[in-house]
């Protein structure tokens, strides 16, 4: 999940479904007969009805609505908020992750959607009805029927009762700061700290601070990592100059210039060129931005700590705090420094969504 700054509010999306749903009752009401098609040896069928052939309202749950926008499908879907919920942290935590932690998740994505919602943020949403994508472009969600798939028949009961409970026993309950809702960012694993939010994404938050988690490296098997490259695949990867005898094995000419709170690298100097630690990360396609590198037989072998950008709740520390019996609202309180827990029902109050 990536930290977007907040927009003005937009309110596109709200008068697509306005012109949707007047569309509806105006065609349900005089023309009833094209709505409808005959399958043979059956009762008529209603075809779905969509806004720019996209927008699809599930019956499920209650207001507000958030039109997610489904990229692979290239459609948008109406969902509850707490079906949104539900989906989020499907997509977001193994279902084997202990229910506090499923929790935890819960009220981080429900905090997420909301202060979304508020500002009116339709940032990296391609089309102007949805709120939201279901990628990681903002929170990555799944659909029932994906579920399905994904879990099997054997699973899908138990998985959606555990999945229910952590969704049902949060809801309308999410993290604040002075009253309003927070970034609630996540990420998967941490290389034993969290980021303070400034050295990620040069915005300083007060409650995104940099803290302790050492149930990463016991736990999650994407701790600790190692890729090969060649010397060209570096040198291309990184933009430098193939006459830079970076191939010669000389390591020395990688030297570390400054490092985070959370013990990161924040920039670098590669043969007397300045990187931050977030560039080269992602410019190699490292899961960290804490790594080692070494250079064998031609070949250099980089290895990071971490799973992610590193700013926020650590999920498979979250899930390390539960295994210790510690409650949701502990472990949302130790990840995101000072918060409160507050309801989203009263910031929805006069408003119309």
């Amino acid at each position: 999940m990536k930290y977007k700054q907040p927009n003005r509010p937009q309110k596109s999306w709200i008068r697509w479904f306005a012109v949707w749903l007047a569309s509806f009752t105006a065609v349900v009401v005089l023309m009833p007969a094209l709505l409808v098609r005959t399958v043979p040896g059956s009762a008529p069928v209603p075809d779905a009805v969509n806004i720019k052939d996209s927008m699809e309202v599930s019956r499920q749950g209650e207001p507000p609505w958030i039109p997610v926008y489904l990229a692979k499908e290239k459609r948008t879907e109406l969902v509850s908020l707490e079906q949104y919920v539900r989906g989020v942290v499907a997509a977001e935590m193994p279902m084997e992750f202990e229910l506090e932690a499923l929790k935890a998740q819960a009220m981080a994505a429900r905090t997420y959607i909301l202060r979304r919602l508020l500002d009116g943020d339709q940032s990296s949403v391609p089309v102007p009805e949805a709120m939201v994508t279901d990628t990681t472009a903002h929170q990555v969600y799944v659909t029932d029927q994906e579920l399905k798939q994904r879990w099997g028949e054997e699973n899908y009961v138990s998985y959606m009762e555990k999945l229910n409970r952590a969704v049902t026993e949060t809801k309308d309950i999410i993290l604040t700061y002075q009253g309003q809702p927070i970034e609630a960012s996540f990420f998967s694993t941490s290389n034993g700290y969290t980021e303070n939010s400034e050295d990620y994404w040069n915005v300083a938050l007060p409650y995104l601070r940099s803290v302790a988690s050492p149930w990463d490296a016991k736990l999650s098997p994407r701790y600790k990592e190692t890729i090969t490259l060649t010397g060209k695949e570096f040198q291309r990867m990184l933009g430098l100059s193939s006459a830079i005898p970076v191939t010669s094995g000389n390591t020395s000419s990688i030297k570390v210039i400054e490092r985070s709170a959370g013990n990161r690298i924040k920039k670098l100097s590669i043969n007397g060129k300045l990187f931050t630690g977030r560039e080269v990360r992602e410019k190699l396609g490292l899961n960290s931005s804490q790594f080692q590198w070494k250079y064998t037989n031609g070949k250099w072998e980089i290895t990071t700590f971490g799973y992610g950008h590193g700013v926020g709740m650590s999920q498979w520390g979250a899930n390390g705090m539960a295994k210790e019996s510690r409650k949701a609202e502990e472990i949302v309180k130790y990840y995101y420094t000072g918060i409160e827990l507050g309801k989203a029902s009263n910031l929805l109050k006069g408003k119309s969504f």
